[in-house]
């Protein structure tokens, strides 16, 4: 670029800017105390604009904010062998419903999973590979805290005491099936993905607000992270400090989509930063990693009033969904890799090594498991067959039923029972 080269001062206008003149009093020159001379002017007004356009010139800057690392936990190894510094203390009877919930989450998705193969129940997401993470996560709750699930964490919900035969009613269409039992403090589940994440927000500012006491903890994908809604819920939770705890199940795919296409961010974790939000990345097979990371995410909830997010870095080991077929996008030997990390092998593993969990253990437990599951099967069934009125659709949508739904109910159950019984069951 070619130096700059002044032309002669000008003022606004174009008129030349003197720099010298006479005293109209006297009629004597002078010099201005506050214009230089023509020439000393011109040459540093272009040396400073030859400074402007030289490519050297910088502009100053400082470092006005880092980021905090991103941490990893895992206390498991994927042979099930224990960190002694970081293993948690915990209770031998509390380590087995760990094991006995798992194994029941489990066994209870391989059960639908034939369910839904014979068209007894509708589709549904397995859970299968992902119980670690939402067991350890549900464990660190106290019975006033929330559970705000997307729609696959049929593990954190039995746990949390809801019963089996709700969930083969829910996902063999039955609306009943969604209903929340009395004294239970969860949300049915949510299918539009990420949408969750506003109502646990929302649940622990109103809790925060009533003095409750009560934390929220939410479970979403990987492929939540990319909605709006999750910065949405994330920044609501950081600026008006509500008690909440954000779990990030990255399975490493959005249905089809494998998490490298979805972000370029290192971690999940670490997109809690942006919010000034706590975070850390955790081992999701490892039940004792997650169970150490939700815990002190409670315990600063409950302390703080500071929400956490979460990210366990696990596996689904089934479908998507039981309309999917997973070998479309991914490969068997990658199935295979994580199958060995299996979440539930790995803690019978740990259980074994401390004496806890004999063959007969395990056969006992499988028992028990289908045991229960034989009863919630002959539960639904009988659910089923009671639930003959499907007028009920038009119930519990309002306080008071607004007339225009009335009168649809009206013309319904007018319609309806003049089909006759074959009508009605054919």
């Amino acid at each position: 670029m070619a130096p700059f080269s002044p032309a002669q001062p000008r003022r606004v206008g174009g008129a030349p800017a003197p720099v010298r003149g006479r005293s109209e009093r006297r009629g004597e020159s002078y010099s201005s105390p506050y214009v230089e001379p023509v020439s000393d002017a011109r040459t540093k007004l272009a040396d400073f604009f030859n400074i402007l356009l030289s490519e050297e010139v910088t502009v100053p800057r400082k470092t006005t904010y880092t980021p905090p690392a991103v941490e990893f936990l895992s206390i498991l190894d994927e042979d099930g062998q224990v960190d002694a510094k970081l293993e948690p203390k915990l209770p031998q009877d509390f380590l087995r419903r760990l094991h006995d919930a798992m194994l029941l989450a489990r066994r209870f998705d391989e059960r639908m999973l034939s369910l839904q193969r014979q068209g007894r129940i509708g589709t549904f997401a397995p859970v299968k590979g992902q119980e670690a993470a939402q067991v350890g996560a549900a464990a660190v709750l106290s019975e006033q805290d929330w559970v705000v699930p997307s729609f696959r964490e049929t593990a954190a919900l039995v746990w949390r005491g809801l019963p089996l035969e709700g969930v083969l009613l829910y996902n063999a269409g039955y609306n009943e099936g969604g209903r929340v039992p009395d004294g239970q403090n969860f949300l049915p589940p949510s299918v539009p993905v990420g949408s969750q994440m506003l109502h646990a927000a929302g649940l622990a500012y109103g809790g925060k607000l009533k003095k409750s006491g009560a934390i929220v903890l939410t479970f979403f994908g990987d492929g939540a992270t990319s909605e709006g809604d999750f910065h949405e819920a994330l920044n609501f939770a950081s600026v008006l400090a509500c008690p909440v705890i954000f779990l990030c199940q990255n399975n490493h795919y959005a249905i089809s989509m494998p998490r490298a296409k979805q972000t370029s961010s290192r971690t999940l974790a670490q997109k809690a930063i942006a919010y000034e939000m706590p975070c850390l990345q955790v081992d999701g097979n490892d039940v004792l990693a997650v169970y150490v990371a939700a815990k002190e995410a409670a315990e600063r909830a409950r302390a703080e009033n500071r929400p956490t997010l979460i990210e366990c870095v696990t596996y689904r080991l089934s479908v998507h969904t039981t309309v999917d077929d997973p070998s479309k996008y991914r490969s068997e030997e990658e199935v295979k890799t994580w199958e060995r990390r299996d979440p539930l092998s790995r803690f019978q593993t740990y259980l074994r090594n401390l004496g806890m969990l004999a063959e007969k253990d395990v056969e006992a437990a499988e028992e028990a498991v289908s045991a229960r599951i034989k009863t919630a099967l002959h539960a639904w069934e009988d659910r089923m067959a009671s639930l003959t009125d499907p007028a009920v659709m038009f119930e519990h949508l309002y306080a008071s039923k607004p007339p225009a739904l009335k009168e649809q109910q009206d013309r319904f159950v007018q319609e309806w029972s003049t089909r006759g019984e074959g009508a009605r069951h054919g």
